[in-house]
């Protein structure tokens, strides 16, 4: 993420001044994460691509793509990170520095625009899911905001790092040594800011707490005991993974917002740093929640944990009968 005294372009040098966590600490805290996560990961995806039952749920489908944009970010973004915290210097050619730009704030941004979209579509599911009734209706409900979002992204990003009108600005010794210079520009930092940041965040906190009372609603009402069950792990899942990113993107968008409204860069050096340090956490810590969210997988990899290794049957022989003829004299 980088040093907001030249932009809002979250891609904050590891190496300033104000970086209060030793890069060596860091190196650590991520790694400890990081492996255990890259196998949840592929665990959980593995199940929810392999398994009919859950394939075919609608509500599955946001948390494949998402689980998808992890994985792309723990074999490129966190080996990069890993390598530069514990040797502190590397030398990086410009091409590399903007794709890992793109990939540092870039697919950050769409997790939080994906997940906005499925604390709305929650709502369908659970509520209205005659809408997602026919083929046609599933299209237009369900696949198409996922296609429109991912074409949004695609489209608004590439312009940004790799189509810019102006020039990047280029330091190798940082670890995201690309600044996209478009985000020097207050209106197109104020857009891309509240669309693509506190908007998706605030969808997410509304669009929870609305569920919440919804579905509690629904649950109390007479004859609806069934319908609970019914929808209680949509319900379950959508707000485990809404607490993870409230909890790690909340007080980076509070910094950045208060940053937008003229707060001075020197004060809140602190707890920007340790904001934009928790917030790689969230690709750390989402196959865990959707683990969690999933009792069905859940369930299985504690079977798998504890299963005991069978025990070798020690076959017996059978013993021959004792002739008990007395032998005569």
């Amino acid at each position: 993420m980088s040093n907001i005294n030249i932009s809002l372009n979250l891609n904050i040098s590891s190496t300033s001044s104000q970086d209060i966590i030793p890069p060596i600490l860091k190196f650590w805290l991520y790694l400890i994460f990081h492996i255990p996560s890259f196998f949840c990961t592929l665990f959980v995806l593995y199940h929810l691509l392999f398994d009919r039952t859950l394939r075919r749920s609608l509500n599955n489908h946001v948390i494949i793509v998402l689980l998808f944009t992890v994985l792309f970010c723990e074999v490129t973004n966190y080996p990069w990170m890993l390598y530069y915290y514990y040797h502190t210097t590397w030398q990086k050619p410009y091409v590399f520095c903007v794709v890992w730009g793109f990939i540092d704030w870039a697919v950050y941004m769409l997790q939080l625009l994906l997940f906005a979209w499925a604390s709305i579509e929650r709502h369908i599911l659970i509520f209205h899911d005659q809408w997602v009734s026919t083929k046609r209706k599933r299209f237009w409900i369900h696949y198409f905001p996922l296609i429109f979002i991912l074409l949004y992204w695609f489209i608004f990003y590439t312009f940004v790092y790799f189509y810019p009108t102006c020039q990047n600005q280029y330091d190798s010794t940082n670890m995201i040594c690309m600044d996209a210079c478009l985000f020097d520009i207050f209106s197109f930092r104020a857009f891309e800011t509240f669309v693509n940041n506190i908007i998706p965040s605030l969808t997410i906190v509304i669009s929870s707490v609305l569920l919440l009372l919804r579905v509690f609603r629904q649950k109390y009402r007479m004859c609806q005991q069934i319908q609970w069950r019914k929808h209680r792990k949509m319900t379950i899942q959508l707000l485990w993974i809404a607490v993870l990113y409230l909890l790690i993107t909340s007080p980076w968008a509070i910094i950045i917002f208060l940053r937008l409204c003229g707060l001075p860069p020197n004060i809140g050096a602190g707890f920007e740093n340790i904001a934009v340090f928790l917030s790689y956490y969230i690709v750390l810590l989402f196959p865990f929640v959707s683990l969690l969210s999933l009792p069905e997988l859940y369930n299985k990899l504690k079977k798998i944990c504890h299963r005991q290794p069978r025990q070798k049957r020690i076959k017996r022989e059978p013993i021959p009968a004792r002739n008990n003829q007395v032998t005569p004299l």
